[in-house]
Order: C-alpha cells, then structure tokens, then sequence
C-alpha cells in the first residue's frame, strides 16, 4: 500500500520506535560459587568415593584419587602417600592444573563451629611437597592448608584458596620437621593457623566462611614436581568448637 506524502514522516517514526517488550535487558546468569550471606542449604553432589578410614575420633568417609588406598593407621599416626606429579591446582592460565592428589574427607556441618587441628610431617623430597588439610566441597571449589618446601628448599606454611582457578599464598616460613596446623571457623568466620608446639599459634589467613551448609574436610599428601613421597599426621582432633580468638588463633 502506498503511503500519502503527508503520513510519511509518522509512519517512520512508528517503524524506528522499538517495541519495550523486545529491549528489556536479560537477567545476568552467574556461574561463580555463592557468596550469600545466609548459607546455601542445597545439596552438593558428594565428592569422590566411598570409604571407611578410622584415625583416633575421626571417620574419613569419603575418598579422592584413591587415597584410602594410599592411606595407613597404626599407633595413633596416619601415613598418607601421594604419588609422582599428585596436586590439586586449577591454574588460572590452565598450563599447570592438576586434580590428583589424595584427599581424605570427612562430612561437617557448617552451620556450627568446628576446628580441625593436626600435626603434620611431610616427607620433604622435592620442590612443593607438602602434607596439607583441606576445606573441600567440589573440584572448582575448595582450600587447602599446607607445610610445603618451596622453591629454595625451605619449609613453609602456603595457602590455596580455589573459586574456579587457584590463588598461591607463600605464608612463613616454619624451618622445622613438623609442624600444628589448624582450620577454625565460627560459622561466619574460617581462620588458618599453625605453630610449633600446638599452643602459641600464628595466624595465615582469615575469611569469610560463604560455604554451604554442608563442606568437607580432609588430610592430604601431595608431590607435584617429584616421584612421590608420604605425610604422617597425628594429634588429629576435630570438634565442635571454634578458637575465641580469631587473631590469636586461640
């Protein structure tokens, strides 16, 4: 139909309007873990297989890259081997991830306080070897606390903290055999510390526990550049308390 000269400029008017209900933005979609405040109730798929590993009042349930199978309990002490090239690290350029170190997980429930404490005395052969607890809910969403050698062959406390790709905290440096390490929280608060004597402890790390109601923690042994080598962990306990000081690590 041809349009009269005088319409002509309403009738290009209406064709350049856009019609609102085809230019209404979309909704963001995110895909990185939650950060509520109030804690995720929905269940997560559980992580790894089945076991049944008894280490003094614990009981190890769940079992990642074969640990229960690397693991041994005898007079108070739990050995735990991890084979050549084992980490877990989601490199944030992809070039050195690695999802194969042993992990023992026991359930807790994150509503509630909890401290995990363990002596820990890795078997230092190469460069990254480290025993180490963990703070674990999924491959792209966990925290690991380790005595680690680093790169000069010293002995330190290290830090990874995993929301999709890995960070890399170098914390200090522990020049001993052995050392305490302890994850603490309050429901609201998850601190990382470690000492020499299990009494005086040094603050690593400290943040907030976004977790959901359900996480699992967990003993570990890794080797990422070496041929394997194992950890023994004793003094292990895990309660239903937090520190009262999350400075002091007390």
């Amino acid at each position: 139909m041809k349009i009269p000269p005088y319409l002509l400029p309403l009738a290009l008017l209406t064709a350049c309007t856009p019609d609102s209900a085809t230019t209404a933005s979309a909704p963001e979609t995110s895909t990185t873990a939650p950060t509520t405040a109030a804690k995720d109730t929905a269940p997560l798929a559980v992580p790894g297989e089945p076991c049944n590993v008894q280490f003094g009042d614990l009981t190890f349930t769940r079992s990642l890259n074969g640990a229960a199978q690397h693991a041994t309990v005898d007079k108070g002490v739990l050995t735990l081997r991890a084979e050549a090239k084992s980490d877990n690290f989601n490199d944030p350029d992809g070039k050195l991830t690695n999802q194969s170190a042993p992990v023992l997980l026991t359930q807790v429930d994150n509503t509630k306080p909890f401290t995990l404490t363990a002596r820990v005395a890795p078997q230092f052969l190469e460069t990254y070897d480290a025993g180490v607890l963990y703070v674990y809910l999924r491959p792209d969403w966990w925290q690991k606390f380790c005595f680690e050698r680093d790169e000069r062959a010293r002995t330190r406390v290290v830090s990874v903290r995993t929301i999709g790709t890995s960070d890399d905290n170098d914390h200090d440096l522990v020049p001993a055999k052995q050392v305490y390490l302890k994850i603490s929280s309050d429901a609201k608060t998850i601190g990382f510390y470690h000492s020499l004597d299990g009494k005086q402890w040094e603050l690593a790390r400290l943040y907030k526990n976004d977790y959901p109601a359900t996480i699992w923690l967990g003993l570990s042994s890794q080797a990422p550049v070496g041929n394997g080598m194992s950890t023994r962990f004793d003094n292990c306990t895990l309660t239903q308390t937090s520190i009262a000081d999350f400075r002091l690590g007390q």
